[in-house]
């Protein structure tokens, strides 16, 4: 596919900062079975998510890039059950979150990533400034040989429940010729086996805790902590030109939906460990599940 010069001139700067392709723009649904609650209710919750991803790197210099990435996740959790006053019943969030900054590029096997991540979390019931939250990363890259590259640096996000760091690890590693493994622990993680020419298998991994500021009127201010591990088997297929589908199939584990009042907090999260946790949660599990998931997705590769 031929790419306008100001394309063209991205991904020539992002092969020297040892990128192999770019998913530009991907458009998700995910459909979570319903599964029943860990308590007495006899109904069963079934979730349904979105979600929009658009990546926008701009060219600063040679060797500088203003990186711009946007997602949009919406999530809903319904059922057929009355709740104890007080509960979001359904649960119906929004996400908006931002991750924009410098890629810098240091020598010719390294580079730095700083970016801000500041985060919309909300149910649009009331929308004011205590539904944003501030974060940023900091990574290191360092390119070992052609087929391994790594960075090395941390997130911080100032959560509704207190501010969470958590150290990260990147790694892009063609370990066989047709096996890559791509991901950024301990959030997302894909193992990715070559099957033909425009068809990708394998195995992905993706985790990350989010917090909501709740707008009801009967439990304004409380938020909501949704975490959980989403383990699938995935088919990538190649449509035409860089246009690809890919589908996921597997289990959610260790699902919360977590609901607390504003002034329950932690002190510090590291990872999943928390420091000075005396919260009251107000709600019940929902147990783990099966989940399938369809994207689709436009990806411009990126030669070295």
């Amino acid at each position: 596919m031929k790419l306008p010069l100001a394309g063209s001139l991205v991904l020539l700067v992002f092969s020297s900062f040892a990128q192999q392709s770019l998913d530009v723009i991907t458009l998700s649904g995910r459909y979570g079975f319903p599964a029943r609650y860990d308590h007495t209710f006899t109904g069963k919750a079934t979730e349904v998510s979105g979600l929009v991803n658009v990546k926008l790197p701009l060219v600063l210099t040679e060797n500088t890039l203003w990186y711009n990435d946007l997602l949009y996740n919406p999530v809903t959790v319904f059922n057929n059950e009355t709740m104890p006053e007080g509960i979001a019943n359904p649960i119906l969030v929004h996400g908006f979150i931002l991750q924009t900054g410098l890629v810098k590029k240091l020598s010719a096997s390294t580079s730095l990533q700083i970016l801000l991540v500041p985060r919309f979390m909300t149910d649009f019931a009331d929308v004011n400034h205590k539904n944003w939250q501030l974060g940023g990363i900091v990574l290191f890259e360092r390119r070992y040989h052609e087929k391994l590259m790594m960075r090395f640096g941390a997130l911080y996000n100032q959560e509704l429940f207190g501010p969470i760091i958590t150290p990260l690890v990147h790694i892009d590693w063609q370990f066989a010729p047709r096996w890559r493994i791509v991901g950024l622990l301990p959030i997302y993680t894909k193992i990715n086996y070559q099957a033909a020419e425009n068809t990708v298998a394998g195995l992905s991994y993706f985790g990350l805790t989010t917090t909501y500021r709740l707008g009801n009127w009967a439990y304004r201010n409380d938020y909501l902590e949704r975490s959980g591990v989403d383990l699938t088997l995935f088919l990538r297929q190649r449509l035409i030109g860089n246009i690809h589908i890919e589908g996921r199939v597997g289990f959610t584990i260790d699902r919360q939906y977590e609901q607390y009042a504003e002034a329950d907090k932690i002190g510090l999260r590291i990872i999943a460990i928390n420091i000075g946790d005396n919260r009251t949660r107000k709600n019940v599990d929902i147990k783990d599940g099966l989940l399938a998931n369809l994207r689709l997705v436009y990806n411009l590769p990126i030669e070295p």
